[in-house]
């Protein structure tokens, strides 16, 4: 016969033992239940309904003027295009600056190739355009001034054939340092070649931080240099350099209008700073 205090303590050990796996089962349970991390804070600079916030420059018209309607936004989309220039593009280069000073970021950009190359364009005009990023001040800007100074993150869109690979950094007034050694090349192309044919939309980020730059293409980092300076032989970039200091800290992004239509669907900033 088993005595009442015995079946008591049974009662207990096992309400114990009940009580011990239930807990191990919740511990496990809410290890495996990862905590949410705070998303990066993505700014979208482009609205998707116009350009404020935007200022164009085209070579030989006043900063602000848009001739030709080069920059618009049509069903949420920047569109940069041509349809207004007539027979000949002429040297009516542009650029699209976001108005606002940077320093430390991260661009995140989607584009896609367009159309054709305007008449009169030169023949490199062909899919090509550029991110520029350090880009000198928009009211700096001269009325003839083909092309502002700045770091250029060159798109190339190919032809259905050929190869043209884009993420190539053209330093328009600029020089920078690849892998520590100072380039004398205007363009410097890209250590992972990427050629992208047709309109589909591709995605370019450019991450800045404390003078060291790097382009991605869908993700895949391409290209790295660091340590830009203003080329004391540009006459434009000359203006820069201040008491022999040709460092380059900080500036504006532009979009190129460079001849051949280009759309822009989703153009975003993380700011580091």
């Amino acid at each position: 016969m088993i005595k009442p205090v015995a079946l008591l303590c049974k009662g207990l050990l096992l309400t114990a033992f009940i009580c011990s796996t239930s807990c191990k089962d919740n511990k496990k349970a809410a290890e495996k239940v990862v905590p949410e991390q705070p998303k990066d804070q993505w700014i979208a600079i482009f609205n998707g309904e116009d350009l404020n916030g935007w200022t164009m420059k085209i070579n030989g018209y006043p900063l602000g003027e848009n001739f030709g309607n080069t920059f618009r936004v049509e069903d949420s989309i920047l569109k940069i295009r041509y349809d207004g220039y007539g027979p000949e593009f002429g040297e009516r280069f542009g650029a699209l600056f976001y108005n606002k000073e940077l320093m430390d970021y991260r661009l995140k950009v989607e584009y896609r190739f367009v159309g054709e190359t305007a008449p009169g364009a030169p023949e490199w005009g062909y899919r090509d355009s550029g991110v520029q990023i350090h880009t000198q001040p928009p009211n700096t800007v001269q009325l003839n001034q083909g092309f502002p100074i700045c770091l250029e993150y060159n798109l190339h869109g190919g032809s259905g054939t050929d190869d043209r690979p884009l993420g190539a950094i053209c330093g328009i007034g600029m020089k920078v340092e690849i892998d520590g050694e100072r380039s004398d090349l205007f363009c410097n192309p890209a250590k992972v070649a990427k050629t992208f044919h047709g309109d589909q939309w591709i995605t370019v980020e450019i991450d800045v931080q404390d003078g060291k730059m790097k382009h991605f293409v869908n993700g895949e980092e391409i290209m790295s240099y660091t340590n830009p300076v203003y080329d004391p032989e540009n006459e434009f970039a000359r203006a820069f350099i201040k008491e022999g200091d040709s460092t380059v800290k900080s500036g504006y992004i532009s979009l190129q209008s460079n001849s051949h239509p280009i759309d822009f669907r989703k153009i975003e900033l993380l700011p580091y700073n």
